[in-house]
């Protein structure tokens, strides 16, 4: 016997909200939002209960905490219990700290060259502008 509280579609007067609510998630993030401010345009306090629905209902959380709140990130720093493992991940995560730090010092290099050439730049058409200046200044014979 089949009842109809177990029925997938819900209807009444909650059923169409908890139909927006499925159809909202199926397009994601960016829908979510674009109701929000719809329902802020249309009508201020429907935007305003529509906002703390999302905060309440953790909608508007990043991705990445998600995926460590569920496991999928895992601490950096926990222990896997296999001493050779954990071992072998302390000194790749040194040499990627490694790499990194090489990596940003070459960026500084290259953004230090740039303001270098920049301003060897900046100076010589200062100079040019001078000379040019100068020679604009001084009386020419006939």
């Amino acid at each position: 016997m089949t009842t109809v509280a177990s029925s997938t579609h819900a209807t009444g007067p909650i059923g169409w909200l908890h139909r927006a609510e499925a159809w909202l998630d199926d397009k994601g993030k960016g829908a979510w939002i674009a109701a929000m401010v719809l329902a802020f345009i249309l009508f201020w306090p429907v935007g305003l209960a529509l906002l703390a629905y999302m905060i309440w209902s953790k909608k508007m959380t990043c991705s990445v905490s998600k995926r460590r709140h569920h496991g999928y990130g895992g601490g950096i720093n926990r222990s896997t219990g296999n001493a050779a493992f954990d071992a072998y991940k302390a000194d790749t995560l040194e040499r990627l700290e490694r790499e990194q730090d090489n990596f940003e010092a070459f960026l500084q290099r290259l953004r230090d060259a740039r303001d270098k050439a920049e301003f060897d730049q900046f100076m010589e058409e200062r100079a040019r502008a001078a000379r040019s200046d100068r020679d604009d200044e001084t009386p020419k014979e006939v």
